[in-house]
């Protein structure tokens, strides 16, 4: 399976971030957590903070709003994904524009529901 890094990573199990990570899991992917809590786990999976060096992601979903997401513009095109997932409520034309830029694919989409009908 490919690697995912959630970029907004929550232990949080009321989070769209915690739930799609445990789905993720659920399905077999390989996961990078990233979010603000430090000392915080899913299913024994570390959320790392800052912007951590991770090689071979295949995509970023993102659980950040627009201006939260802009600390990290550089690091997420850094990361060179194929995609990037603009959950609801996370939609950005400017990281979208700068993922085109660099041949990364946009898809404005919930990841919950691109798991649950096999488009993931």
């Amino acid at each position: 399976m490919k690697k995912t890094l959630v970029l907004g990573a929550s232990p949080n199990p009321q989070r769209y971030a915690y739930i799609a990570t445990k789905r993720l899991l659920a399905k077999g992917h390989e996961v990078v957590l990233v979010g603000v809590r430090k000392d915080a786990m899913i299913d024994g999976i570390a959320i790392q903070t800052g912007q951590p060096t991770v090689n071979d992601v295949d995509t970023v979903t993102l659980y950040l709003n627009s201006t939260r997401q802009e600390a990290y513009y550089d690091y997420i095109i850094s990361l060179k994904p194929k995609r990037i997932i603009f959950n609801p409520g996370t939609e950005n034309t400017e990281l979208m524009r700068l993922a085109k830029i660099n041949n990364i694919e946009s898809v404005v989409a919930c990841t919950l529901v691109m798991l649950s009908t096999d488009q993931y």
